[in-house]
């Protein structure tokens, strides 16, 4: 082991990433690959992630190969899904890298670490016994960024001011989609629901929105609970553009990125706006803005109850999937961060 001491670098060729998680936490990794083609411009580097967050990664110039977990592969028996596991674990192993960074805790992130045998392994959980080099976090709240390019620091790599803004990538293809102008989009859905207003916060609001002389359109996953929240909102106001469940996760970009400003609770297209520079604001409850909120996004603004209890990090208060803090928020902290944003537009 080599705790506490950089390793060599100079003879590193191949490195594998791993970051098994949602498709936020994968677009908040991207600053880590960029750092790593710049002080390492000769390496190879591959990301090996979930398969359904490909997007939030694809198209990265610093990045080689993917390897890809289906998710899909936990619904089958045991012995199928062992077999598909280790087909990959295999094709990892004979990439022979020369260094691995697991950005992921829990055990599938830590055994492919192991099953590659890599001279170098760089990890966050100091208790599994495979890491040569293994972050220590600090106590206070600090961004998922920075708690991924301490990864590179403990190695030795130091990113600059520069190096750490979010790479998002959208074909044009998936540009075409957007075929309106001139519009606020609001996404008030989370695959987390305790993470969203209730549906009466957004049909109070979008009227008066309305009334600043844009268009609205509205967006969500093709999750059946976001799709009802949805459906619950637009049936009580104005017309507005629906786009729940319709886009890819490329296309909702392309719609962030020509939004005039984005409103969203603390998911996704909150990260593609920060990637983007998109005008945003961000609501939060139970989450900490400090941890995922805009990151390097001088047009943004979070909105947030001065609740002691907050962020509490709960599945709601007292796990019952409703958060007082966003109950109980007024639709003026949001118009009043809109004007902020646009005050001299």
């Amino acid at each position: 082991m080599s705790y506490g001491k950089y390793p060599d670098l100079k003879k590193v060729n191949k490195i594998l990433v791993i970051k098994m998680r949602h498709h936020g936490d994968v677009l908040l990794s991207s600053p880590l690959f960029s750092v790593l083609k710049n002080r390492l411009p000769n390496a190879q580097i591959d990301a090996y992630i979930y398969e359904d967050t490909l997007p939030m990664l694809e198209g990265h110039p610093g990045i080689k190969n993917y390897f890809l977990y289906d998710r899909k592969w936990k619904q089958l028996s045991f012995l199928k899904k062992l077999g598909k596991e280790l087909s990959l674990l295999w094709k990892l192993r004979k990439e022979k890298y020369d260094m691995v960074i697991n950005l992921t805790e829990g055990d599938r992130g830590a055994i492919a670490a192991k099953f590659c045998n890599s001279p170098i392994r760089v990890g966050l959980d100091g208790k599994r016994k495979v890491y040569t080099h293994v972050v220590k976090y600090a106590d206070k709240p600090r961004h998922t960024v920075e708690k991924h390019l301490d990864v590179l620091r403990v190695i030795g790599i130091f990113p600059t001011i520069h190096e750490r803004d979010l790479t998002f990538i959208i074909p044009k293809e998936a540009e075409k989609v957007v075929e309106i102008e001139d519009y606020i989009l609001i996404h008030p859905v989370s695959r987390w629901m305790f993470k969203s207003p209730p549906p009466s916060f957004f049909i109070e609001l979008i009227p008066e929105l309305l009334k600043k002389g844009k268009k609205i359109a509205l967006t969500s996953s093709p999750d059946p609970k976001e799709m009802a929240m949805l459906e619950q909102i637009i049936g009580q106001i104005p017309p507005v553009y629906n786009f729940g469940g319709k886009t890819t996760l490329k296309e909702l970009g392309a719609l962030v990125k020509k939004a005039s400003c984005l409103i969203t609770v603390d998911s996704v297209p909150l990260h593609m706006a920060s990637a983007l520079k998109t005008p945003v604001i961000a609501i939060f409850g139970p989450t900490s803005e400090t941890n995922w909120g805009p990151w390097m996004h001088p047009k943004a603004r979070v909105v947030a109850q001065n609740f002691p209890c907050r962020p509490c990090f709960k599945d709601g208060c007292a796990g019952s999937k409703l958060s007082d803090c966003l109950y109980t928020m007024r639709i003026e902290n949001v118009l009043h961060a809109y004007d902020s944003l646009f005050k001299n537009s």
